[in-house]
Parts: C-alpha cells; sequence; structure tokens
C-alpha cells in the first residue's frame, strides 16, 4: 500500500492533518473514514493496522487528526464532541472533492461515538462500525475524575491523561449533555459492526449492549476477547481490519471482496516497503505475502524474515520434488515433512566447504517421510532432496543483475 499526507480546513479555517492509505496497484474499491480514539491520533497503533488491513482488500482509508491534536492546527481546549463530528463532515467533504465520498464510517472509542451522529451528516455513508465505543457521551466526562468538578466550578482546568496535560473547559462537558444519543442510533437506518471487548477496563462491554439495542437492524456484535480498549495488541486491530473488510463487502455490493491486484507478472516477484519498517509487502504472481524483520531487529513481526523466505522456498523446493519423484515411481510416500534452520558459521568449522575463511551461509534440513517406504526407496529420496532445483541454485554460482527505475 502506499500513503500520502494530506491537510483539509475545518470548519473554522484551520488546516487538519491527516493520511491516506492507498492500495500499492489499482484502484480503491471505496473509501472509507477513520476517527481515532479520545485524545489519541492519527498515528496511534490501532488506527494504522486497521486503515492498513482495510487497504489490503482494496479499500483506501483516510485518517486524520481531529482539531487541536496530533499535526492538527487549532486548540484542544475548543474543540468538543460535536467539533469533532463537525471535522468528520469535513473530511469527508474533502474525500469527496478529490477522490470518492466514503461509504464506510468507522470509529474508535469516543471516534467510535462521533461517527455513529456523523453518518447522519455524510450522505454517502452506507455502513458504520464502532470499536470500543462508549455508548453514552457522557462516559468520557468520568475519564477527567476530580479535575471534573474543578471544570464544572471554575469554567476550566488542566488534566493529565495518558501521560499527556490536556485543557479542558466546561463547553467540553456542556456539549457531551446535549448528544441524543439513543436517538441518533436509533435512527442510523444503516448497517452497523460493533466491535467490543469483555476486557476492556476504561469502556465497560455494557456499553456495547446499549449500543446493540439501541440500533435497528442490520446490526452485528463482534467479541475482541483478551484485548485492551487501545488494541495495543497487533493480532487485535488486524482481525478488527479484515472483519471490517469481511463485513462492508456485502454492502459495497460485493458477494466476497476479489483479490487485490497484483503488480507483478507470472513468474515475477514485486516486494515494496514504505516508512512503517520492516513491513514489507511482496507479490509473487498473482500472490499476496508479508515480509518483516522480528521485533528484536527492530521490525514489528508481522511476517516471516528474507531467510526465513529462504528456507521455505528450500522446503517446499524439497517437499514438491520428493512428491513428484515418489508420485512418477509410485512409491507408498503418504506425506513429507521438512523442517529448516538457517544461520551463519565459520567456514573453518565446515569439513566438506572449499571456503576456508570468514563465515558461510549453514541450512540444516531434516525431512520426515510418511509411507510404507522400504529402506531402499528412503535412502534414494533422500539423495533425490539434493536434487531439487532451490538446493542446487543455493550451492551453484548465482548471478543478480540490478538496475535503478525511475
Amino acid at each position: 500500500m502506499s500513503v500520502q499526507a494530506v491537510a483539509f480546513p475545518n470548519m473554522a479555517g484551520q488546516m487538519l492533518a491527516g493520511r491516506l492509505e492507498l492500495p500499492a496497484y489499482g484502484a480503491p474499491r471505496a473509501w472509507a473514514l477513520y476517527a481515532h480514539c479520545f485524545t489519541c491520533g492519527k498515528d496511534v497503533r490501532a488506527a494504522v493496522d486497521i486503515c492498513r488491513a482495510l487497504c489490503t482488500r482494496g479499500i483506501a482509508v483516510l485518517r486524520f487528526d481531529f482539531t487541536g491534536l496530533g499535526q492538527s492546527a487549532g486548540e484542544f481546549a475548543d474543540t468538543t464532541l460535536s467539533s469533532n463530528i463537525s471535522d468528520l463532515v469535513q473530511a469527508a467533504k474533502f474525500l469527496e472533492q478529490n477522490y470518492q465520498a466514503p461509504k464506510i464510517l468507522v470509529g474508535h472509542s469516543l471516534g467510535g461515538t462521533a461517527v455513529l451522529e456523523a453518518a447522519h451528516r455524510i450522505p454517502s455513508c452506507i455502513a458504520v462500525a464502532t470499536v470500543a465505543a462508549p455508548a453514552n457521551p457522557e462516559h468520557v466526562a468520568n475519564l477527567l475524575g476530580a479535575a471534573r468538578q474543578v471544570i464544572e466550578q471554575h469554567g476550566e482546568a488542566d488534566v493529565l491523561l495518558a501521560g499527556r496535560k490536556l485543557h479542558f473547559k466546561k463547553a467540553f462537558l456542556d456539549d457531551l449533555k446535549n448528544q441524543h444519543w439513543q436517538e441518533n442510533i436509533r435512527t442510523l437506518r444503516k448497517p452497523l459492526l460493533i466491535f467490543h471487548s469483555p476486557t476492556d477496563a476504561l469502556v465497560n462491554i455494557s456499553n456495547a449492549g446499549l449500543i446493540f439495542a439501541a440500533a435497528l437492524h442490520p446490526k452485528s456484535f463482534v467479541s475482541l476477547s483478551g484485548a485492551d480498549h487501545l488494541l495495543s495488541r497487533r493480532e487485535d486491530s488486524e482481525y478488527v481490519g479484515l472483519l471490517l473488510a469481511a463485513w462492508a463487502s456485502k454492502y459495497l455490493g460485493e458477494l466476497g471482496l476479489p483479490p487485490a491486484v497484483s503488480p507483478a507478472a507470472e513468474g515475477e516477484v514485486v516486494a515494496s516497503i514504505q516508512r512503517d519498517r520492516y513491513h514489507t509487502e511482496l507479490y509473487a504472481g498473482a500472490h499476496a505475502l508479508v515480509a518483516d524483520e522480528p521485533r528484536d531487529m527492530g521490525g514489528t513481526d508481522s511476517g516471516p524474515s528474507p531467510y526465513g523466505y529462504l528456507c521455505a522456498a528450500l522446503g517446499a523446493c524439497t517437499a514438491i520434488t520428493l512428491r513428484m519423484y515418489a508420485d512418477r515411481k509410485q512409491w507408498p510416500l503418504d506425506g513429507v515433512r521438512v523442517r529448516l534452520t538457517h544461520d551463519k558459521i565459520h567456514a573453518s568449522d565446515c569439513a566438506e566447504c572449499e571456503t576456508r575463511q570468514g563465515k558461510i551461509d549453514r541450512f540444516t534440513r531434516s525431512i520426515e517421510l510418511q509411507g510404507a517406504l522400504s529402506a531402499e526407496q528412503r535412502q534414494r529420496l533422500l539423495e533425490i532432496a539434493d536434487k531439487c532445483p532451490v538446493h542446487r541454485t543455493l550451492e551453484s554460482e548465482v548471478h543478480i543483475e540490478t538496475s535503478l527505475q525511475g
């Protein structure tokens, strides 16, 4: 996928900073608008993962910082839930004027509360999804603790939230009280998908029940077992994004989202990486894959490492070669399991190697043959394993030609 920085004005003319998540290849099937959690920002981990998961299924997404947060202009102290809703409407207008009006609205936490109202004001919206959203917006006021009373009495106060000091005014609390949340949900009349975790310590799962009860059909609920409020684990946030894409396909007029368009021709591999190290999108012909580095190497472990794929190539080639040979000989080979590891060793430690200095790559391969094979057949298959094409490539002289494009 590709990421583009954009900016657009809010109702007051202040510029809001956003990110467009676009499919790496091919035109988007549809556009979505993402509203981040309370006092968070567009670049919070959950927002990035959910938008990326949607994008891999062909749905482009705009995520942006609400007024006064992140890279957006304006003062946070002057914002309210109503102003967040207004920001969403402006974001939708920006998409409509420059790309395509959003069909899917997604909101996390208070962002979920905001999209439930914004959907009434965005005509292009056909479906709405909320993640860990409070049913009653006033729930957010409880997060202010003892400072809430200070704000009520003195009109404003500084509050420490998630390690940041933010300034709140009484207008923020008054606006929360004036939201008609039950009526907003009851009159939504759009497909609604509700995500919530039973272990959410910040917004109790009972809020999901209230939203579900207030909404009309079609409505759906997904329990995010073991997840926290911010979906800080990648497996939780990606799960939400992938389910969202599958659910949205029905309301986008598709029986199922077709595979993403591949930039790779038959027999070709294309690798693409952006700034989110070291997540790499791979296309091998029509097949989409992901590569990454382990967390201890600075990656996010979202896919095998390059050497992991190299081991996988050798393992797959070994298994396929043995299967082909046994089939041709009509031997009773029921299955093959190949285990491989890769490391680097000192050349002097390899008695069979011609290289005597420095380090060399070592692949350790263990083969399990299943079936009623004779000792002679098993030995012959072990010999055939060394003749698989990838094995031969790794042991032969390899020439790589590289050119620079663009």
